[in-house]
């Protein structure tokens, strides 16, 4: 396993993602996902499935310390106290007494920005979150971010980023003030699937075209991925990912499929940083 660093946090690179998987696969999933030897797993309020993550995380017998776990904030608990009270309600579905990531899941315009930072920043300094940061913030509002709490205190920007989905300022932005960038849909909802130049890098490592996607983002520096699935063969084979390297020359050309191919695009969604 590789592991990615910002800020005081080391997380591994390859997480498993939860996202909107129902409460029962997600129990399912996530004790698997433990088994096969992920130690990194994503979760979110929205999600409605914190509880059973928390118990797959029991029953699997993997030590707590050992699992880096984050979980999001939704947008109706963004006022200080509630958000308090949410990362309490958090931790008690999660059954356990702190979360390693806490992330605001997406902006939102009717609270202000400093007040949601500094009710977050108050939870991690309780001790119930060891590390902070922020999910779908554009460049601008992640430099308001910085303004507010400073960039040592951010440890990502969990964002859509796939290879059909350009992210490039992110990225600099990020690298500029030493934060990472969680990669979720990275295999834009399956899209990668059948790609010819991602099917043809495969065929010379003997890997799928999701297997190479996910190695691509793992290859840059300060990405993490969290892919997600409901298919325990599919779990493991987007484990898989540590027994090849991509040449410079592939990377090129999986760079050059990059676009404005984006997945997930809600109304509340801010204006996003384009190619």
């Amino acid at each position: 396993m590789d592991y990615k660093e910002a800020h005081g946090a080391r997380i591994p690179a390859l997480g498993f993602g939860t996202f909107m998987l129902k409460p029962a696969d997600a129990r399912r999933m996530v004790e698997a996902a433990l088994e096969i030897g992920y130690r990194h797993i994503d979760t979110a309020q929205l999600y409605r499935n914190e509880t059973d993550t928390g118990a797959a995380i029991a029953a699997s017998g993997v030590d707590r310390a050992d699992i880096f776990l984050t979980t999001k904030v939704w947008i109706d608990r963004f006022h200080a106290g509630d958000l308090e009270a949410s990362a309490d309600e958090s931790l008690e579905r999660l059954d356990t007494d702190y979360i390693d990531l806490l992330l605001l899941h997406w902006p939102n315009a009717d609270v202000p920005l400093e007040e949601t930072l500094e009710a977050l920043m108050r939870v991690k300094q309780s001790g119930k979150a060891k590390h902070i940061g922020i999910s779908n913030f554009s460049t601008s509002l992640v430099q308001q971010a910085v303004e507010i709490v400073g960039a040592e205190e951010l440890v990502t920007n969990q964002v859509e980023y796939h290879a059909f989905l350009s992210q490039q300022k992110i990225l600099a932005q990020a690298r500029q003030f030493g934060m990472l960038v969680t990669a979720y849909c990275p295999l834009a909802q399956g899209k990668v699937m059948g790609n010819e130049t991602l099917r043809a890098i495969g065929d010379q490592h003997g890997k799928s075209e999701a297997q190479v996607a996910l190695r691509w983002l793992l290859q840059q520096e300060g990405v993490i991925a969290i892919p997600r699935t409901k298919n325990e063969a599919h779990a493991r084979a987007n484990f898989e990912l540590f027994d090849f390297t991509l040449n410079d020359a592939e990377m090129h050309r999986i760079d050059q499929l990059l676009g404005d191919d984006r997945q997930i695009d809600p109304e509340i969604a801010p204006a996003w940083d384009r190619p």
